[in-house]
């Protein structure tokens, strides 16, 4: 996506379509393999969760199912990455939108069978996750296909040369960082939970762990919106654009993050109530932990758009830096360290320790290549 976007700025739209075309031969590639070893190794991945038969059985169906969809899937994320280079967001909404739709729709029609469609239980719901994965993938491809006024064309034979691929993998390495760092922090969230509350803290954790996503999705949203206009502009050597956009971006990430902040604590009493108000005490905690926890909002929106801008600037370093400290590096040692000082409220202030230690990263960081990049250049 920024290396696209690079060359669009820069005026070297041959570049541009052959980036993209060898993207999205990558794209098929990961999917056709990685569908194909996930389906191989499932059966003896799942037997280590669960020796119910019943159970195996469902989950391997269900993963089957849907890891056949993964060639599919890959295509989706490639298309909704090029469509982001060249600013036709609203052909990916559309396509996100339709397939999120069927996949809503035909889950009760393909689970429980209403109509001619035939009841097909855990086997529906994959099938339903499945076909609505392909919309993603389609809907784009048919753009593309047809006569239409983009900056990009899918064109040549595409070639798989490591150089670049590796490149751009390390360039994207902090997305991937974020997801295997959130992982691994859960489950020691869990497991100091259990040693400090016990089952209700890991429920309460689930609470604000969904609640989290709704809020910051919108940083992240903004973030990725702006990374493909960055990456542009820093290709045109347009700095005073550059600055423009890094300014305007952290503007408003100090607003979002001061209104997110007083919403989150304003309505953490109701939020807990719609997920845990069937259990008086597990509200209580629920809404005391996300009161606590809703002071992360008002610097994770700063760090999530720098390790965006970064990406952008086509610098995976810095950002998988400031990813890699911000998701797993401090939220670890806040959620070991901060207990033993604070009990269990310590817990529920890990999120803002750690988000406050990479926001330091953060800052540092722009400092320190503000030279290389002449982001805030007024000419």
């Amino acid at each position: 996506n920024a290396l696209v976007a690079l060359c669009l700025g820069a005026g070297e739209h041959e570049k541009a379509d052959q980036a993209a075309t060898h993207g999205m031969a990558f794209s098929l590639l990961h999917g056709i393999l990685g569908s194909a070893i996930a389906i191989a190794i499932m059966p003896s991945f799942l037997g280590r969760f669960t020796t119910d038969a019943e159970v195996l059985s469902m989950g391997l169906t269900y993963s089957h199912i849907v890891f056949g969809f993964a060639t599919v899937n890959m295509a989706s994320l490639a298309f909704e990455k090029i469509f982001q280079s060249v600013g036709r967001m609203k052909v990916t909404m559309v396509a996100l939108i339709v397939g999120c739709v069927g996949n809503i729709i035909l889950d009760p029609l393909l689970i429980f069978g209403i109509g001619p469609f035939p009841a097909m239980g855990i086997a529906g719901a994959a099938l339903a996750t499945g076909l609505g994965q392909v919309v993603g993938g389609v809907l784009p491809l048919i753009y593309f296909l047809r006569p239409n006024n983009s900056l990009l064309r899918l064109t040549g034979k595409p070639t798989l040369e490591a150089k670049p691929i590796l490149k751009a993998c390390g360039n994207g390495s902090s997305e991937m960082m974020s997801n295997i760092a959130s992982s691994l922090v859960g489950m020691l969230y869990n497991f100091q939970l259990l040693k400090y509350i016990g089952e209700d803290g890991v429920s309460a954790y689930g609470v604000l762990m969904y609640v989290q996503f709704i809020f910051v999705a919108i940083d992240i949203g903004y973030s990725i919106g702006c990374a493909p206009i960055i990456s542009y502009h820093y290709g045109a050597r347009n700095h005073p654009e550059l600055r423009n956009l890094l300014m305007k971006g952290l503007k408003v990430m100090g607003i979002l993050g001061i209104v997110m902040t007083i919403a989150a604590i304003s309505l953490s009493g109701t939020l807990a109530n719609i997920f845990v108000g069937y259990d008086a005490t597990l509200c209580e905690l629920t809404r005391h932990a996300f009161h606590l926890f809703s002071f992360a909002f008002l610097l994770a929106g700063f760090n999530i758009f720098l390790s965006s801008f970064f990406t952008a600037l086509n610098n995976g370093g810095v950002s998988a830096a400031i990813s890699f400290l911000r998701t797993l590096v401090f939220q670890a040692a806040s959620v070991i360290l901060l207990p033993m000082a604070l009990d269990v409220d310590g817990l529920w202030w890990a999120a803002s320790a750690a988000e406050a230690l990479a926001f330091v990263v953060s800052i540092g960081f722009l400092l320190a290549m503000k030279r290389k990049y002449h982001y805030f250049d007024e000419t």
